[in-house]
């Protein structure tokens, strides 16, 4: 295996985390008047210890966003608790027909040009098709699905006022809410149906509860994914050797995702804020002062991940902190790695004499959280479609 290059989206170089890790692995940056978590350890001293460091309060002025994500225990555990209910790995498998279905008309749909935006047409497309079949909108409103979803998220680029976030936000909550009282009326054998009648201890979901679920699937599911895909894509483009390998090795492409998922994580970390005074690293941090996790840096350990800069898709155990940690660990992960798992391996299997087009620069996307790139323009030969089965 190669080693790992600057990425050109990445915000920061590994030689920086590297030398923060060595020099100051619990730093205060004053620019967020808060302190950054660079070790493995650390960070997941951090992302465990909830009685210690809380997630709420940490989206203020974002009202959009699910506060599902900024909620402690025991209300966050309760209404985890009926939502795994739900959202079950046995569900998620089941999925399986409908996402390799989704991914061939994907890529029939751009097999006989013979190029695309790996972002435009597949990385995007892909997950949003998913989550609007699991959320129950119809084919026919899947566009304006996506339009609120590409603004709530400020995905694919969308780059909207915060009046116009605001507007969307309103137009989903209508929308579901209208949905919510369909599915009270007349239950169907889908995800939102089993959600209203999920409880735990006799307590069900409220209607303020369900629609945070459903943008948390939208946050959880619908971007990181995205970018997960996308930066497979980025990954393939600088390890050729990589992308053979899992064309000849289909198996190996469980291990494949999860490295991408290390070293091309589409979430730079996690935040929370301490609930009393902490020594963490040697540092003393005070009482109800921002500590951010950072996934970016800790996913480099070396003292967690041997000979860490190198990418190397047989790495085992790999336990990175991409999808987080402890009690917020994501809880579309299992959907996530699914996605990616049956959309890679059919794409490298009807994609040969994949190029990156060099004609036509590379943007990355511009948040402080998200790490992937809006564009990826590559050219290939396309193959017809043949049966796929899960490796």
């Amino acid at each position: 295996m190669s080693e790992t290059p600057y990425r050109p989206f990445a915000h920061v170089p590994l030689a920086v985390f590297r030398q923060m890790r060595q020099n100051d692995p619990v730093h205060f940056d004053p620019r967020m008047r808060g302190w950054a978590v660079f070790r493995y350890d650390d960070a997941q001293y951090v992302l465990s210890h909830p009685q210690l460091f809380s997630s709420e309060a940490i989206l203020p002025g974002q009202p959009h966003l699910p506060s599902f994500l900024g909620m402690d225990d025991p209300r966050h555990r309760k209404l985890r608790n009926i939502v795994s209910q739900v959202f079950t790995p046995r569900m998620i498998e089941q999925l399986t027909p409908q996402i390799t279905a989704v991914v061939h008309q994907l890529l029939d749909q751009v097999a006989p040009q013979g190029h695309m935006d790996v972002i435009r047409d597949f990385a995007y497309p892909l997950p949003i098709t998913i989550i609007a079949g699991l959320l129950g909108v119809p084919a026919e409103d899947q566009d304006t699905f996506r339009s609120w979803s590409d603004s709530l998220t400020a995905a694919n680029g969308a780059n909207d006022t915060p009046e116009a976030r605001a507007t969307n936000a309103q137009s989903f909550q209508d929308y579901f809410l209208q949905k919510l009282a369909e599915r009270r009326r007349q239950p169907q054998q889908d995800l939102m149906s089993r959600l209203i009648d999920a409880e735990v201890d006799g307590e069900k979901l409220s209607d303020e509860e369900l629609l945070e679920f459903c943008r948390l699937l939208l946050i959880a599911g619908y971007e990181t994914t995205a970018n997960l895909l996308g930066n497979a894509f980025v990954c393939f483009d600088q390890y050729p050797e990589v992308a053979e390998e899992l064309r000849q090795h289909p198996e190996f492409m469980p291990g494949a995702v999860e490295e991408i998922l290390r070293c091309f994580p589409s979430v730079a970390g996690d935040t929370r804020v301490a609930l009393e005074d902490v020594t963490l690293g040697g540092k003393q941090i005070q009482k109800h002062q921002i500590v951010s996790v950072v996934a970016t840096s800790a996913n480099y350990d070396e003292s967690q991940f041997p000979d860490s800069e190198r990418f190397d898709i047989h790495r085992d155990p790999n336990r990175h902190l991409t999808f987080g940690y402890g009690v917020h660990f994501c809880l579309g992960a299992p959907l996530a790695r699914l996605e990616a798992r049956i959309g890679l391996t059919i794409a490298l299997r009807r994609l040969h004499n994949i190029q990156r087009d060099p004609g036509q620069p590379i943007e990355p996307v511009q948040s402080p959280f998200i790490i992937g790139v809006r564009n990826f323009p590559i050219t290939f030969t396309a193959t017809a479609r043949e049966e796929y089965t899960t490796p």
